[in-house]
């Protein structure tokens, strides 16, 4: 690799300086790991899926080490655009004709399964967030609107899914305040939170169920065996499971799933408190996206500054975000031109050629789950209940996962930022939600 996403963009140690970092409820750093220890499983990466996999493992009495290389939720967990979307990363149609319809209502469960375990997570744990329903899928054109709307009967009609309304140009008008869109719909069954409040939670019940985490503990090496060694700068953890999590910032630590996911960046922006004029941007508490090929999406947050995240780059190094990010929004809601823009940040999403994650069992006590492909809030945080599972000898979640083929990335490590970029040109953004 030409260089390491893990310090590429940020200070070691350190939360980049978003607005979620900024309003973030305090939680005191965990530990470095020092010397040798042993646990039942080690965790490799301190996002949704590692940290949700250490909690649920804890609660199942298992021994369980986590460690992060910088702070838990430093990544794309804590990066994004907060959105908690319904459905698989590829849509139902998709899956019936890759997988057929007995596995493809399978597959719709586990996204719903997935939805609820974010809200029951957020109760049971008293994590300091709200779930706030609703997402807006809003289309520039009028064959997007036909197709959206065809898309949504099938849901109702065949999974018995009734959360979506359709909207026609005036209906989206009235809850965007745009008018560049010709009509779309809003899922009530989805919604929108504080990401980084959302992994911090789940930090902290992972410890409270008696999960060691480590932060400032990048992993360099994992010698693999019957007891695998997973080694740090300054120790190391011998442990029956290895799972690794670690999604865009995997590096080399594992060539198979590499080669199956790929890093990609995506920026937002946080523009200063709109005041009245919040009304003016979403009439209602809810989160949009777009169709665009590199998808827009955004909400309000608590203090009703509108998020806005798009854009994307292909390399290692962030370009200038403000500048990259204003131009979509501007074209959204060109009413803001001149608005002050207050926190401007980029982060690091893995994605898959076929857009589903890659779940993987790399060795026989070794697995993996990433590529969330932006549509990981909650797909993410099931991944690590289904790990946990799975180490526990329960592990048909993971297996119907990990059953549809995940195709690799042609070429070696020198052609692979430009071949995705080549990937790219049919990696459709309609139901991609930002990291």
């Amino acid at each position: 690799m030409a260089a390491n996403l893990l310090h590429a963009n940020d200070r070691t140690g350190e939360y980049p300086a978003s607005y979620y970092a900024a309003t973030a409820t305090p939680l005191a750093p965990f530990p470095t790991l020092h010397g040798a220890t042993t646990a039942d499983v080690c965790i490799i990466g301190g996002g949704y899926t590692g940290l949700s996999a250490a909690l649920h493992l804890a609660e199942r009495g298992l021994s369980v080490v986590l460690l992060e290389a910088h702070r838990v939720g430093f990544g794309a967990s804590g990066r994004n655009g907060g959105q908690v979307g319904s459905g698989q990363r590829q849509d139902q149609v998709w899956l019936e004709k890759v997988a057929g319809r007995d596995d493809a209502h399978r597959y719709w469960q586990l996204a719903e399964d997935a939805k609820a375990l974010v809200r029951d997570l957020i109760a049971r744990h008293a994590i300091p967030v709200t779930f706030h329903p609703g997402i807006v899928h809003a289309c520039w054109t009028d064959t997007e609107v036909r197709e959206l709307h065809l898309y949504g009967e099938k849901l109702h009609r065949d999974y018995g899914y009734s959360q979506l309304e359709p909207l026609d140009r005036a209906g989206i008008a009235r809850i965007v305040g745009s008018p560049v869109y010709k009509g779309g719909e809003i899922d009530r069954g989805a919604g929108h939170l504080h990401p980084l409040n959302f992994a911090l939670g789940l930090a902290a019940a992972a410890a409270r169920a008696g999960a060691r985490l480590y932060e400032r503990s990048e992993v360099h090496h994992i010698t693999h065996g019957a007891k695998p060694v997973v080694a740090t700068g300054g120790g190391r953890v011998t442990c029956d499971h290895v799972i690794l999590a670690a999604n865009g910032y995997l590096g080399a630590l594992e060539p198979k799933v590499a080669a199956r996911v790929m890093p990609i960046n995506n920026f937002m922006l946080a523009t200063e408190p709109l005041g009245d004029r919040a009304a003016e941007v979403l009439s209602e508490n809810v989160a949009a996206c777009d169709t665009k090929f590199v998808v827009n999406y955004w909400r309000l947050s608590d203090d009703n500054r509108l998020l806005f995240g798009g854009g994307e780059s292909y390399g290692y190094r962030f370009p200038d975000i403000v500048k990259t990010v204003s131009k979509p929004m501007l074209e959204v809601y060109p009413q803001l031109k001149g608005v002050k823009i207050d926190h401007a940040w980029g982060g690091t999403l893995a994605i898959t050629l076929n857009r589903m994650p890659c779940f993987a069992r790399v060795r026989p006590n070794v697995l993996s789950a990433s590529g969330y492909s932006g549509h990981g809030v909650a797909l993410a945080t099931l991944a690590g209940k289904l790990l946990a599972e799975a180490v526990s000898s329960q592990s048909a979640g993971f297996d119907l996962m990990a059953s549809l083929p995940q195709p690799r990335f042609p070429g070696g490590a020198a052609f692979r930022w430009p071949l995705l970029v080549l990937a790219m040109s049919w990696y459709s953004a309609r139901d991609r939600i930002g990291f």
